[in-house]
């Protein structure tokens, strides 16, 4: 987990709470790596109000090295451009989560495409805010509230779906998933605006 601010803390604590081990996180000032798996409560617990974690240790790593750690999935939650043509060969993970906007360079999502890595593009995995604030105006304007229960399942569908089509759409067509979540959305867009009689 490149960021340990709001995206990458909160994805590393759901991550850990739901099973899985966090070998890897990192602020801006370097990362900590233990392959049997981070105490991610105890790393929240001690961080300061910037997300800061990796002061307190002696023994980190930078954030290069932890990009290229040996790990399963990769989650760049920090900024833009941190996996680039210079590092993309040395990507471990076989499946990277953006959750930060643009971490992974043209060049660099060609270069993974190609190796085999799926590579979950930023406006497919940061959609979940988006998707709630949607089902807030429509409860909104329906002048009637839902579960957290029925708006988590809603979700859960929601982006679910989404991303079965964005990958049927990669693999039909033979696009990197970034290329196919555009093909997909630029369809949306015009199908609507065909059906509203605006073209």
């Amino acid at each position: 987990m490149q960021g340990f601010g709001n995206a990458g803390s909160y994805l590393a604590k759901f991550m850990h709470d739901a099973g899985a081990k966090v070998v890897g996180i990192s602020d801006a000032y370097g990362g900590l790596h233990d392959p049997d798996g981070l105490d991610i409560d105890y790393l929240l617990d001690r961080r300061d109000s910037f997300g800061t974690i990796t002061t307190l240790f002696d023994n980190t790593i930078t954030n290069q090295q932890l990009l290229e750690l040996d790990c399963d999935i990769l989650v760049p939650a920090a900024i833009s451009n941190q996996i680039t043509e210079g590092n993309a060969y040395n990507i471990q993970a076989s499946i990277i989560v953006e959750a930060a906007n643009g971490p992974t360079s043209l060049e660099a999502t060609r270069i993974l495409t190609e190796r085999g890595v799926l590579l979950v593009p930023d406006v497919l995995a940061s959609a979940g805010g988006v998707t709630v604030s949607y089902f807030e105006w429509v409860q909104n304007n329906q002048g009637y509230y839902w579960t957290e229960e029925e708006v988590n399942e809603k979700l859960h569908e929601n982006l679910i779906q989404a991303f079965n089509n964005i990958y049927e759409v990669s693999q039909t067509r033979g696009v990197d998933m970034r290329l196919a979540a555009y093909m997909v959305g630029v369809r949306r867009a015009a199908e609507a605006s065909k059906f509203r009689g605006w073209v």
